[in-house]
């Protein structure tokens, strides 16, 4: 299939099955495997692993749209400093949603697609938030906005904070792509900030932490330190903390950093840029595998008319954690190397932001009055 575009024609990926054969391929990895490795099993987890794979890439092409009318928003608004960056959620992270929410169906899926932009504070949070309000009234923006979540004003037991808007896409020169949904977070600094600490530890503890799974000195940890967070943004507190004072948040966020070694830990992971290895090739999609044993990020970087290959790549990288080998890998799009490490420092085990807000938490404890 060929789109046409305004700078010509593109080849995306094409959507080879429908909604029906998504849902029962979701159905089929929620499941698992039965039967040990009985020929049929394997043949249909194989093939299910093939349904998910072109259903994710096609997100590409709606994403990258998206992207676009993104931008143009920072930038009329004056947000040029934002960081904007888009994903494909990775298998893992799919196959797990569809178990902990049964009634979960492949093709319903909202966050598949994921776009990204990390503005510097809450009030341009809210100048964005508005903008694509307005733009539901207007008879040019043709998506349809199916639901927003305000984990800002009413943020999650595990201290996640941010705006989700997911919108259902729809376009007349790309018709093939209608229907599919596409999340956008808008998130400030500090709530990336604390998201990238919980995604690097949550990669070397071997828990989803950011989806309240591991050791509970763990999540108690990242949920008070959310808090501290709110209270810097003056919003609301992480739900059991509604009661503590901003003073008595931080001295709880200390002691229990100071319990875990959150600090040593989070540096020590972290990566020197000579250990990062990159492919030279400019591209618009760049699949980043992480080796968090050895301390090591490869980048590949791909075309617009690759995401194909870089999609297969990506399944293939996927295929080797199944296997149990200790890696982690996502394909993103974003600008240049320094744009992605910007977008993505979780990848890259960049987590200074956090441990200098820990610093200044450790300098307000010691503070009298």
């Amino acid at each position: 299939m060929m789109v046409i575009t305004k700078n010509g024609t593109m080849d995306w990926p094409e959507l080879k099955y429908s909604r029906n054969q998504v849902n029962k391929a979701g159905e089929i990895l929620r499941d698992g495997i039965k039967g040990g490795m009985e020929e049929g099993s394997l043949r249909a987890w194989v093939e299910a692993r093939k349904v998910l794979s072109n259903w994710r890439s096609c997100h590409g092409y709606p994403i990258n749209t998206f992207q676009s009318t993104l931008r143009d928003k920072l930038d009329k608004l004056g947000l040029r400093k934002a960081i904007v960056a888009q994903r494909l959620k990775r298998t893992p992270s799919i196959i797990s949603k569809l178990r902990r929410f049964e009634s979960m169906r492949l093709a319903r899926m909202q966050d598949i697609g994921g776009l990204r932009t990390v503005v510097s504070n809450m009030g341009q949070v809210q100048l964005l938030r508005d903008s694509y309000q307005k733009s539901l009234e207007g008879i040019m923006f043709k998506h349809d906005m199916v639901a927003e979540r305000d984990y800002i004003e009413n943020p999650k037991d595990s201290g996640y904070r941010s705006v989700h808007l997911v919108f259902r896409y729809r376009n007349d020169r790309a018709p093939s792509y209608n229907g599919l949904l596409l999340e956008l977070q808008i998130r400030t600094w500090i709530q990336h900030t604390w998201a990238t600490a919980v995604e690097t530890m949550g990669t070397f503890l071997k828990y989803a932490l950011k989806s309240s799974e591991g050791p509970e000195e763990w999540l108690r940890f990242f949920a008070v330190a959310g808090s501290v967070f709110a209270h810097m943004e003056k919003c609301a507190p992480v739900p059991g903390y509604e009661s503590f004072s901003w003073r008595k948040t931080i001295e709880l966020t200390v002691k229990a950093a100071e319990a875990l070694g959150v600090r040593d830990k989070l540096q020590a992971y972290s990566v020197a840029a000579n250990a990062i290895s990159k492919d030279t090739r400019k591209g618009r999609y760049h699949l980043i595998v992480l080796d968090p044993i050895k301390k090591e990020v490869s980048i590949r970087s791909y075309s617009r008319d690759r995401l194909d290959e870089a999609s297969e790549d990506y399944t293939k990288e996927e295929e080797k954690i199944t296997k149990g080998e200790p890696i982690d890998a996502v394909l993103v799009a974003a600008g240049d190397i320094k744009e992605l490490k910007r977008a993505y420092p979780n990848y890259f085990l960049d987590t200074r932001g956090f441990v200098r807000l820990l610093d200044k938490m450790r300098e307000w404890s010691q503070r009298k009055g």
